[in-house]
């Protein structure tokens, strides 16, 4: 029989074959179908399953933070039984307390505490909300305005936390494909404020005005091959007056003397070098005797010399205006506690009617710095008219053994009833610091605590080195 005889032969079948009955057979064909296609998914689902389980039962999660030692000291403070001064109680032993930033000893002021008293009295503790919402207080104003006065400025913006200004400030200005030149070993706030801004960032060498220029002058090269644009880009300086990390000075004048060939903007955070630089007290710009018109803006801190808490940034009405609707500290923080406010205009007032106590500052930190030179074992590169300074060893070791052995120094000297830290800093900072002693000098000083202090730190820097 042929094959065309066959497929002749099954068509006439099919021919006979009711319509109903084609559409039932089909019917049972896709039920089998289904049938065996659910039983064959299950069979792999199954299996998928089983080796889903096996992974995860092999998978260990990456941890969210890194193992912290049992030695960390942020697990085991040390704990402070008295009112911060000169002199401070540490787990039950008495200090000669070179810890805090209370440059201008106003944390022991009795006016700022009577104030601060009459204002509770008034205003109650808190203000209960931002600036914009219901938590502008009248005290707020007059701090504002006596900031400005101060810094001979037009005005001034006030914020309730020092951290939040610079991170504030900084992104309120520094946008998306604006360039930010920075020094490469400004604070942790500075930092996080560039993250915020999501700005091209180009770091240049601590305090190196020539590599500024360098890489200044290789920007402006890639501006001339590259003009799409280039009107609508907006450059940026961010540099401190005296630095956190290494109490160092920044050379102000040639800064601002590359900003006007370079057409930069600058912003200077003088968190340590207000109420310390100057004859009275207004920081890095009356110490170089630069105009404060030159600078776009003034960041600062009202937690170290001034002894109160918060921070404020000053310049002109059209720079400090903008950040009432755009610093994001300002708008969305409660605004600062009015007592604190009160603290920080008595403050002022005391810095305005006692200018002597700048000079007597400087004459501490002078007569500290002489003394560290002495000591063999440590160098200070810190200015010498810092209130901050940092103390490294002489003998230049890998990372972890000079961590242990400053750890060791700090230790032997709480033994010794001087109070003397550490900094900590967090793995998230660029450019980690080296390890250092970082040592606070204070008006209230005499010349009998600086050589104890000096006379402790050298004896206890040998015993630790010797053993």
């Amino acid at each position: 029989m042929s094959t065309k005889f066959v497929f002749l032969e099954s068509i006439d079948i099919l021919g006979t074959i009711p319509q109903y009955h084609t559409v039932l057979i089909t019917f049972i064909a896709f039920v089998l179908w289904l049938t065996f296609a659910k039983r064959r998914y299950l069979s792999e689902s199954n299996s998928n399953n089983d080796e889903l389980e096996r992974k995860l039962e092999q998978w260990r999660p990456e941890p969210l933070i890194p193992e912290t030692q049992k030695d960390h000291p942020s697990l085991n403070p040390r704990k402070i039984t008295s009112r911060v001064g000169k002199r401070i109680i540490v787990d039950g032993k008495d200090c000669l307390n070179l810890a805090t930033h209370n440059y201008l000893s106003l944390t022991e002021n009795a006016e700022i505490e009577k104030k601060a008293i009459e204002t509770v009295e008034k205003y109650g503790v808190g203000s209960c909300g931002p600036r914009g919402f219901y938590g502008t207080v009248d005290v707020h104003l007059e701090l504002e305005e006596r900031l400005a006065q101060f810094m001979q400025m037009e005005e001034a913006v006030v914020y309730s936390y020092g951290f939040s200004t610079i991170a504030s400030a900084i992104p309120a200005y520094c946008k998306r494909k604006d360039m930010v030149f920075v020094d490469e070993k400004v604070n942790f706030s500075i930092q996080k404020g560039l993250d915020a801004s999501r700005s091209n960032i180009k770091y240049f060498k601590h305090n190196d005005v020539e590599d500024l220029e360098r890489i200044l002058k290789a920007q402006s090269g890639l501006n001339k091959k590259n003009t799409k644009n280039i009107e609508t880009t907006r450059k940026f300086l961010i540099v401190e007056g005296i630095y956190m990390n290494t109490g160092t000075l920044c050379p102000l004048p040639q800064l601002v003397a590359l900003c006007r060939k370079y057409k930069l903007r600058i912003f200077v955070d003088e968190s340590i070098s207000f109420g310390t630089l100057g004859a009275t007290g207004r920081g890095v710009t009356e110490h170089f005797n630069v105009p404060r018109h030159e600078i776009d803006m003034i960041m600062g801190s009202l937690e170290w010399a001034i002894g109160s808490i918060g921070g404020f940034c000053v310049g002109s009405s059209f720079i400090i205006e903008h950040q009432r609707l755009s610093g994001l500290g300002y708008c969305f923080s409660a605004s600062l506690p009015p007592l604190l406010t009160s603290a920080a205009i008595t403050s002022l007032d005391i810095m305005e009617n006692n200018p002597e106590i700048f000079a007597t500052l400087k004459q501490k930190c002078q007569a500290f710095d002489n003394g560290v030179k002495k000591i063999n074992s440590l160098e200070c590169i810190s200015f010498v008219d810092s209130p901050v300074k940092h103390l490294y060893l002489k003998e230049k070791l890998d990372y972890d053994k000079e961590k242990k052995l400053i750890k060791e120094i700090s230790d032997k000297c709480f033994e010794n009833n001087l109070s003397i830290i550490v900094p900590a800093y967090l793995h998230a900072e660029r450019d980690y610091p080296r390890p250092s002693l970082r040592i606070c000098i204070c008006t209230a000083l005499n010349q009998s605590d600086i050589e104890f202090a000096l006379q402790t730190l050298q004896q206890c820097t040998k015993e630790v080195l010797s053993a």
